[in-house]
């Protein structure tokens, strides 16, 4: 009687490589998903732009909101003064721009 062979090491990672998904990949190499157009939640758009007043020099900006990503907020410099804005995100359950705030950093 013959006895099977047991499988190398490498025969099976090979067989669990194989059968991963492609979320169980990228949770393995620690990406964040991609925005697909016509995939997920309808109607949000991947990114909405917004314009808000400088509150260091009351100049009226237009910023660029990226909804893809889970950040809360981000630091802008202003296009007119070049100080540091900070903007505070508020979205909804579906998670589409209800809200842009701006804040001094001072």
């Amino acid at each position: 009687m013959v006895k099977p062979r047991r499988p190398s090491q490498l025969e099976r990672l090979r067989r669990r490589i194989s059968r991963l998904d492609r979320q169980s990949i990228d949770e393995l190499y620690g990406l964040e998903p991609v925005w697909e157009p016509g995939r997920g939640p309808g109607g949000v758009r991947p990114e909405e732009f917004v314009a808000v007043r400088c509150p260091y020099c009351g100049e009226r900006l237009q910023t660029r909101v990226d909804l893809t990503t889970e950040e809360p907020g981000y630091v802008e410099d202003c296009e007119v003064c070049c100080r540091p804005i900070e903007f505070a995100i508020e979205r909804d359950a579906a998670g589409g721009l209800v809200a842009l705030q701006v804040r001094r950093l001072d």
